[in-house]
């Protein structure tokens, strides 16, 4: 299946370049880089200032497929696997 911004929340998020816009941390806020891994209630990001980890609650993040798709956090905190079985699930 083709990476799309209807499909997004569906898919590996590893690879894709994102940014936090919105977070109740504020020093999350704006951090902007890769995701290199992924887990049900974190993102690591890979940025200039190193690797650094992202709640996926409370947050808002901005992906880049090429243009700029808002995903809440709450829609992405499941692990990558548990995403697609909803999937597959509604499908059904």
């Amino acid at each position: 299946m083709r990476l799309t911004p209807f499909n997004l929340i569906h898919h590996d998020l590893i690879g894709l370049n994102v940014r936090v816009a919105v977070s109740t941390d504020p020093t999350q806020r704006g951090i902007a880089g890769k995701v290199i891994d992924e887990t049900a209630n974190m993102l690591t990001l890979s940025t200039v200032q190193g690797d650094r980890m992202v709640s996926k609650h409370n947050s808002r993040f901005s992906f880049y497929l090429p243009e700029e798709v808002m995903v809440d956090g709450s829609e992405i905190a499941f692990s990558p696997d548990e995403r697609l079985k909803r999937l597959q699930r509604r499908r059904l």
